[in-house]
Parts: structure tokens; sequence; C-alpha cells
């Protein structure tokens, strides 16, 4: 067998050790199944009812198991999860980095683009209204997802990595001078860290990283420390995507509140996973992306507290952002609008929409204990293999983690893992820094393999994924 192992950016190339079969759909039938329910609502009162469709059966044997999880019933809303990648059936453990879309979501987007195409807010005629009255409907959903106090504090953007930028440039490049201060952690995805890089260089001001505690958690009495009357913002992730930490966020707004500080959450890893409630926490700007809680790819959004929102000059200029235009000056629209320049993502966002009533209707505490299950399931079930060494704090009583798990295997790079796991055994999932190089380098590594879960997934998938995970050691310690 020949073998190449993989350096930094290269891959794994392996002769397959049985033939390999094209990709099948095998959920037809259940597709077609779930075809006839016309909402999110009917699929998943279907669900709830104990469907004891063909491929939820498939997943697991009801009967050995007691009860079905909410990973089984809701597995037949997702097609795409019914296929077989190199005639193994599909594990899908990348949805740190997005997730799949359900059947509802999918015949949204289809119907606009079928039945009412057209742009929104400029039109009188019938698709133009109705499309406007979709994408409207979306952000007020939006809003009530993460209980924002009114519809115009939501700004659709193409994900989170814009809405920061717009935070950045529009708050920040106004309101920022020499010295003044940003708290930000060292676990920050780079869409925190390097529009805050540009403008500081702009503007004089001076970032500060909050260091890990010995548990690999941000340290957040340090970052409490750091705050002082210089510091002006605090940019910080609510739910780490690579250390499965989740930081008290209401505890680092109020802190931050204390000394007049701003506050910008990175909700991209908590939205779609838990109950956020932008009131409750008193965030000034929170981001999201649409792709990660079952919508669409290509819109995310921004929260921003209203007062906020009304003093940050435009992000972009163009159409849909002016009141008025003359040769010599433009006069700005109010929010949304002022933020949102051209033709929307009006198909996405009203797929976003969709997503928001799937999730809503299985309910999102539901879906965070259900995960929390997994988180511990995946954590203890990583452990037992040889040479394991996983990131971020140890659960317990008193720590919860995200259902997800990036970590390394002792003498085996995360890359050929993740090729050989993909190529011998259909499972998906990451490998590289994950957009999180200065916390990589902090701990000491330059890459790692990530496993990460959402509601629909069951621990029959990570029961596969550890069963593949130990052959894919043997097999690399076999050359050793």
């Amino acid at each position: 067998m020949r073998m190449t192992m993989a350096m930094e950016g290269a891959a794994l190339k392996l002769a397959p050790r049985r033939p390999l079969c094209p990709n099948s759909a095998l959920a037809l039938a259940a597709s077609s199944s779930s075809s006839s329910s016309s909402s999110s609502r009917a699929s998943f009162r279907r669900l709830a009812a104990f469907s004891s469709s063909s491929s939820v059966l498939a997943d697991s044997d009801p009967s050995a198991s007691g009860s079905l999880s909410l990973g089984h019933l809701t597995r037949p809303d997702f097609p795409i999860l019914h296929q077989e990648v190199n005639g193994k059936k599909l594990v899908y453990l990348d949805n740190a980095a997005t997730s799949q879309k359900p059947s509802s979501v999918l015949k949204v987007v289809q119907n606009y683009y079928e039945t009412y195409n057209s742009n929104v807010h400029r039109g009188i005629y019938f698709l133009s209204a109705r499309a406007t009255d979709e994408y409207e409907l979306a952000r007020k959903k939006v809003a009530e997802f993460i209980n924002a106090g009114e519809s115009r504090d939501i700004i659709f953007t193409r994900n989170a990595t814009e809405a920061i930028n717009l935070v950045a440039y529009s708050w920040g490049l106004s309101n920022l001078k020499p010295e003044d201060e940003i708290v930000l952690t060292i676990a920050e995805h780079h869409s925190a860290i390097v529009p805050w890089q540009i403008v500081s260089k702009k503007t004089g001001a001076i970032l500060k990283y909050v260091d890990l505690d010995g548990g690999e958690v941000p340290d957040v009495s340090k970052l409490r420390g750091m705050l002082s009357k210089k510091t002006k913002l605090v940019v910080v992730h609510h739910v780490s995507n690579v250390l499965a930490s989740i930081l008290p966020i209401e505890d680092i707004i109020q802190w931050a509140h204390d000394v007049q500080a701003k506050v910008l959450v990175d909700a991209c890893q908590s939205v779609p996973h838990m109950v956020v409630d932008v009131k409750a926490l008193d965030a000034d700007f929170l981001v999201a992306s649409s792709h990660k809680m079952c919508g669409p790819t290509g819109v995310g959004f921004l929260y921003g507290k209203s007062e906020l929102l009304a003093s940050m000059p435009p992000f972009l200029g163009g159409g849909e952002m002016i009141a008025d235009v003359f040769l010599d000056h433009s006069t700005y629209a109010e929010p949304p609008s002022r933020f949102e320049a051209g033709t929307p993502a009006i198909g996405e966002a009203i797929g976003l929409g969709a997503a928001i009533d799937y999730l809503s209707e299985i309910g999102m505490q539901k879906i965070h204990d259900y995960e929390r299950e997994l988180a511990n399931y995946l954590y203890e079930s990583l452990q037992s293999v040889p040479g394991v060494r996983i990131y971020g704090p140890k659960p317990s009583r008193s720590i919860n983690r995200a259902a997800l798990c990036s970590f390394n295997v002792e003498g085996i790079h995360p890359t050929d893992i993740a090729t050989f796991l993909d190529q011998q055994h259909g499972v998906a999932m990451r490998s590289g820094h994950h957009c999180a190089q200065p916390l990589h380098r902090n701990l000491g590594i330059s890459a790692s393999a990530r496993a990460s879960l959402y509601f629909y997934n069951t621990k029959e998938d990570v029961d596969k994924f550890i069963q593949a995970l130990n052959d894919t050691v043997s097999f690399f310690n076999s050359f050793k």
C-alpha cells in the first residue's frame, strides 16, 4: 500500500482498502415522506408522534435504546444525511463549520425563486410586495429569536464576519482614538481579530489579549482585571469553536459596562445551540451566521442597540441605504436600511426565517439539553482513544462543554486523521487551525482535528466516529 504522510497544508492519499462506490442518495424515501409536510411545524409534529419511518429505523434500533433521541427524531428532515460516502454511510461531524439544512428550509428557498422572486422595497407589484413582506418577516423572526427589542435592531449581512467588520469600520473608526483599548481573548476567531487589527492601525487604539487559564479556558478573572477607563470595547466569543468552552457572557458584559465600555459578542457557536437573549445579556452588539443554524449560506446578522446603530455612519454606499442623493452629497436612511446597501440576499434571509421556525418548533432549550448529553458522551468516548489529547476544559458538574472536541493523536497529523476518516469510513470532520491560529500557537500546536455535533447527530454517530478513529490510529501506528 502506498501512503503519503501529510505535512502542514498537504493531504493524505491512500489506496483504498476496499472498492469505493459513488455517493448515493439513500434517503429518497425519507425525502419524499418529508415533502408531504408543508412547514417545519408539520414536520416536527410528525417527529413528535414518533414516526417509524425507514430512515429513522435505519439509524437505530429503538427496542435497544428504549426511546428515540432528538437526533433520531429529526434526522429524516435532513436529506443530505442519508447517503453513502466512499461506500460508507455518511457521518457528518463538522457542524461547527456549517450545519445541514432541513427539507422545510430548502423548500422555502426554492418556493421563493419559483413563485415570487423579485427585488425588495422597490416595487409596488405583487411579487415585490410579497418578497418584501417575507424578507422583513425574516428580520422580525431573528429579532424575536434572540429577544431583540425591535426588528430595526437587526442588520442582515453576508455573514458574521461582515457583521463584525461593519461594527469595526462604522462604530470603531468613529469612536476609537489613540491609546483607547480593545480587549479580546486569544481564543477569538480570526474574523473577530483581524478587523480590529486594521482599525487599531488606523486609530491608534491598543489591542489587549486575555490568555488561557489552567483549564484551557480564556481567563475571565484576568479579563476583568484588564478593564479600565481606557477600555472602549470588549470583543469576545460566547462559545469557543476550538475549546468548546462557554464563557459567562452576562458577567463579562456587566464588568465592561461598569467601565463604560461596549461589548461585541461573537455568538456564532451559541445562537444555533442554546437560548440567547440579548436583552437579558444587555449586549451592545451580537453577531451570528445563518449557515450554522440550519439556514442558507450567504446571510448573517448583526444585532445592535438602537441608539448605537442610529449614531453610526454607513458601512457601504449605494442603493437602499440613502434618503436622498445629490451631486455633492447624500443623506442616509435610518437603520437597518442604512447598513444594507444594494440588493440583499433575499432568498437566503427568507430561508433563515424558515430555519428559525424549524428550530423554534423544536425548542432551543430542548436542543441545548440534548446537546449537553451528546457533548459529555463525545468527550468521554474520545478519551478512550490511545494517545489522544483533547483541548479545552474537562466537563464536570460545574463546567459544561459545547458539543465539539478539538484534539490531536500523538504521532499522527490531524490532516491524515481527517483524510483517512473520510476516505475509509465516510466520517466528515475538520482538520486545521479552525481560523484560530493564535490559540493554536498558544496551545503549542499548528493544527488539530475537530468533531462537532448538532441536534440531528446521535450517540450512534459518536460510536461510529470512535470506532473509525481507533481504526485510523491502528493503521498509522502500524507503520511505526
